[in-house]
């Protein structure tokens, strides 16, 4: 009798046991289908200053139903929010959907605002980078470097040795040695460069502008970097037509 009393304890445990746990996963998808995120449209897009810009769209799905999608983004060099189509910078937009678990996904798109000047009057641009460190040809056609105005008449730029850590490296703009700089004469190739820096190894080390040498009918800029710890960069900047 004590051994069927036992058994039948057991039992009754078992059965509380399992209505706990249904009445804990109630509510709970058996099966978690992800956002499935699809970006119409160019990715990147270039768009020339002052032009509206108009988002092509994006459509998020989970388990082929839509789904609403948030918008989010920022300018990589001058920290502008969204998109805004006056100030020249690579803006990076971030779209993002949660399913009905909570769960994100997300994808992206790059907007270049870009100012184009005639190198002549005015030397603002999108440019790929050819680098060559202390006599070493490291990197070509690197995408991309800006130039662009500030509000002050001052040039701005996204970085003084050709993006070589960002885009030819790949550590992100965060590596980039941003840089502002008088246009005197560009004609006469006089300029005058304020001091830059380049975050390494979680230091700021400085970076020195030499000289800057444009050339309007090749459309290309020359210029020289020098970097306190030893580096010297030489960078061609070519302007990429928008």
């Amino acid at each position: 009798m004590k051994k069927i009393n036992i058994i039948l304890l057991a039992l009754i445990a078992l059965i509380f046991s399992s209505c706990e746990k249904e009445k804990t996963s109630e509510g709970l998808a058996s099966v978690t289908n992800y956002p499935i995120i699809t970006v119409d449209g160019d990715n990147p897009i270039f768009l020339p200053k002052g032009t509206a810009f108009e988002d092509p769209g994006v459509v998020a799905t989970e388990d082929g139903n839509e789904i609403n999608v948030v918008t989010s983004g920022k300018g990589a060099y001058r920290g502008y929010d969204a998109v805004d189509e006056n100030r020249p910078d690579r803006y990076d937009l971030v779209y993002t959907a949660t399913n009905k678990d909570g769960y994100d996904g997300m994808s992206g798109r790059t907007v270049y605002v870009v100012e184009t000047g005639d190198l002549v009057n005015d030397i603002s641009g999108l440019y790929k980078s050819t680098i060559v460190r202390n006599g070493a040809p490291k990197f070509s056609d690197l995408g991309y470097v800006i130039i662009y105005k500030n509000d002050d008449g001052s040039y701005g730029m996204s970085c003084a040795i050709g993006s070589y850590y960002e885009n030819g490296v790949g550590y992100g703009e965060t590596f980039n040695a941003p840089a502002t700089f008088e246009a005197n004469d560009i004609s006469a190739n006089d300029f005058t460069f304020s001091p830059t820096s380049v975050t390494y190894a979680g230091w700021p080390w400085a970076i020195n502008i030499a000289n800057m040498t444009v050339d309007a009918n090749a459309k290309t800029i020359n210029m020289t970097s020098v970097w306190d710890v030893g580096y010297t960069f030489e960078v061609l900047l070519t302007q990429v037509e928008i």
